[in-house]
């Protein structure tokens, strides 16, 4: 047992024998949560006795979610399931029909557009998938649309929404970076999440013109002004919340709490959902947020354990030995891409914020900049096998198989890495909005 203890103190062996657990309980089904906070307890009974270690573990949990600016993450849950039930969600589809509506694959652009709207206002990828792709799939089935073509643009797209904000993960990664400004992150996702949702318009369009996919016919000025107006009051709420943020009328957690009251009040003008779905929209809401604030309590344990083990600084060590920045850039995304293939968004920006910061630093990279790099990573991890979220709705939505869906995702997941790569080397992407909004 001694010379196990010793080899502890490596923090290399530390940081295998971490993830080896972890990723060994994942692998038994045990909820991640509950893996993260039993990875690092095993792991931090190397390094302190077991009365120590459970009162540490404790306090990090509570110390973890002590946080006024956490509670933006369950308002902006709450407001996005409002909308979703209130009849929000078909009014942005309806605009999005209007805009795309001339291009080849016509339905297929409306579901793009429509899940960067929806998104960018639920603030949720896998809201925006449900959503959008339930309303959407039956109308490109009906216009002889392949439903693995239909499916792959759904899922591509549905992650724009947590770079156009409101955006949940971008508030966790501003908390966990050390308070990086979020109002500068928000402001920051926007060209980032437009450059997504372009980059899949293109493939989706090219696809589409070979397969002879119909553009949809043009409705007149005044079916069309009625369709802007009925969906004005939606887009008016980002206008109210994110510019309230950056301009510090309030905090990103009050932007949050007017953002419930907006859609709440906007969804019983529509009348489309009855109070027995408004109290379910409650339940729901609070248990997603239960599951994410467990998620984020655990996480500070193992933050802590990797801390004491020295397996950021390791890991710091390894990647900086290549000394060219654009090296240190590509294995960083690398690293990113992969992780998202196996882990789920909110817990990789909680585990890899404090791993990845100190080498962003050292190379002069802007915290805006990384957490934006970041959450596109992770996005794209969250639409591949074998752990992504934003892939198993979108395939439970149009009734597929997730084999069924691989092939015709593959052309979006290259358009989308070379979309990166340009928001990773091209940092006024990222950091030029910002910088003109004074929030930097």
């Amino acid at each position: 047992m001694t010379w196990l203890m010793d080899m502890m103190m490596d923090p290399g062996f530390a940081a295998f024998a971490l993830f080896a657990v972890f990723f060994g309980l994942l692998a038994l089904g045990t909820p991640i949560s509950v893996a993260i906070g039993v990875s690092s307890i095993l792991i931090g009974l190397a390094f302190m006795p077991p009365d120590v270690i459970f009162f540490v573990a404790a306090q990090k949990m509570f110390s973890g979610i002590d946080s006024f600016t956490l509670l933006a993450i369950p308002f902006f849950i709450l407001a996005g399931n409002i909308m979703n039930k209130g009849g929000i969600a078909i009014r942005l589809i309806n605009l999005a029909k209007l805009l795309g509506g001339r291009l080849p694959g016509a339905l297929a652009h409306t579901n793009i557009i429509a899940n960067m709207l929806f998104g960018s206002i639920s603030g949720s990828s896998i809201a925006a998938a449900a959503a959008v792709g339930g309303t959407m799939g039956p109308l490109q089935k009906k216009e002889h649309y392949d439903p693995r073509f239909s499916a792959a643009v759904n899922i591509a797209s549905a992650p724009t929404g947590i770079l156009i904000p409101p955006s949940g993960p971008l508030i966790l990664y501003s908390l966990v970076s050390g308070g990086t400004s979020i109002s500068a992150l928000f402001v920051g996702g926007y060209i980032p999440g437009i450059l997504m949702g372009l980059s899949c318009m293109i493939v989706a369009g090219i696809i589409a013109k070979r397969r002879g996919y119909m553009t949809e016919g043009r409705p007149g000025a005044s079916e069309a002004l009625r369709i802007f107006l009925e969906a004005l009051p939606a887009l008016a709420m980002v206008v109210v919340v994110i510019g309230g943020i950056v301009i510090g009328a309030f905090t990103a957690t009050e932007g949050a709490a007017v953002a419930v009251l907006y859609s709440f009040g906007l969804s019983l003008i529509y009348r489309l959902a009855s109070m027995r779905e408004y109290v379910q929209v409650l339940a729901s809401s609070a248990v997603m947020t239960c599951a994410i604030l467990f998620l984020i309590a655990t996480s500070g344990i193992m933050s802590y354990v990797m801390t004491i083990a020295g397996i950021p600084d390791i890991i710091a060590e390894l990647i900086l030995t290549f000394e060219n920045p654009l090296i240190i850039l590509l294995i960083m995304n690398i690293c990113l891409l992969v992780i998202g293939f196996f882990m789920d968004l909110t817990p990789a920006v909680l585990i890899f914020t404090p791993i990845f910061l100190p080498i962003a630093s050292q190379v002069g990279m802007d915290p805006v900049h990384l957490g934006i790099m970041m959450i596109f990573n992770l996005g794209v991890g969250s639409m591949t096998p074998p752990v992504g979220s934003v892939l198993f709705v979108g395939c439970a939505v149009a009734g597929l198989r997730i084999e069924q869906v691989a092939r015709p995702l593959l052309p979006f997941l290259a358009a989308l890495v070379v979309t990166l790569l340009l928001v990773s080397y091209i940092p006024a992407l990222s950091l030029g909005l910002p910088r003109l909004f004074g929030l930097m």
